[in-house]
């Protein structure tokens, strides 16, 4: 198995900040949001609208802090072995061989969805996306978002005959604790949810907030927001 430090081209597009929502990019005439909404909404999709539209700035949990500092000894400790590699190059390799990346650059301008994929596994025979997690339970937002790196992904890559696995990973740990083919009913239920998103960001509908008190009272817009269920 070869570690590939992919540096993708792909994340240089250039764009125009959207006019109501912080981080949306308009790309080619279509808004383009993050991957990492689509947890966040199985949350509370009312945070999103409170951060990103209006504009409130909270300073970050711990939870936030320890999994971005995660994240980075991860990725540092990976770059020690990885060799640079073109997207290209890389998945053209793993036509042959096995190949391992960390935190490769997606985006679906179709679909407009962007993000970095925690890490992806490329045989001959199939594509493991793996997001990583704090904890083991596979709640629906975050199958929401590992389905939504594997439609960047596909998008990216045009067509090929390899299945395409989502996996969820215990963070600091190698259990695998959820998995799916992204098959084609897989792939119709997240472009629902992101169409979703985009008739929000189009200020079609408006932001849904959680009807759960516990997550009102460990949410850090708490004292900000009007909708909370405490």
């Amino acid at each position: 198995m070869e570690n590939k430090l992919i540096m993708s081209e792909f994340n240089i597009l250039d764009y125009e900040p959207h006019e109501n929502f912080k981080m949306v990019r308009i790309v080619d005439e279509k808004a383009n949001f993050p991957i990492s909404w689509l947890n966040t909404q199985g949350y509370c999709e009312y945070s999103l609208f409170l951060e990103y539209s209006e504009g409130i700035s909270t300073a970050p949990t711990k939870e936030m802090t320890e999994g971005t500092r995660g994240h980075a000894l991860l990725e540092e400790k990976f770059k020690e072995t990885a060799q640079p590699s073109t997207f290209e190059d890389a998945f053209d390799l793993s036509k042959e061989e096995e190949i391992l990346s960390r935190e490769m650059f997606v985006i679906d301008i179709e679909n407009g969805i962007r993000g970095y994929i925690d890490e992806i596994r490329m045989t001959p025979e199939k594509i493991i996306i793996i997001d990583d997690k704090p904890g083991n339970i596979p709640y629906p937002s975050t199958i929401n978002q590992v389905r939504a790196y594997c439609l960047a992904f596909k998008s990216m890559v045009g067509e090929d005959n390899r299945k395409i696995i989502a996996a969820l990973r215990e963070r600091g740990t190698g259990n695998i604790f959820w998995h799916e083919e992204f098959d084609e009913n897989n792939e119709q239920r997240i472009r629902y949810q992101i169409n979703s998103l985009h008739r929000l960001i189009d200020n079609k509908r408006d932001a849904i907030p959680t009807k759960n008190p516990n997550k009102c009272k460990k949410c850090r817009f708490q004292s900000y927001c009007e909708e909370k269920a405490i």
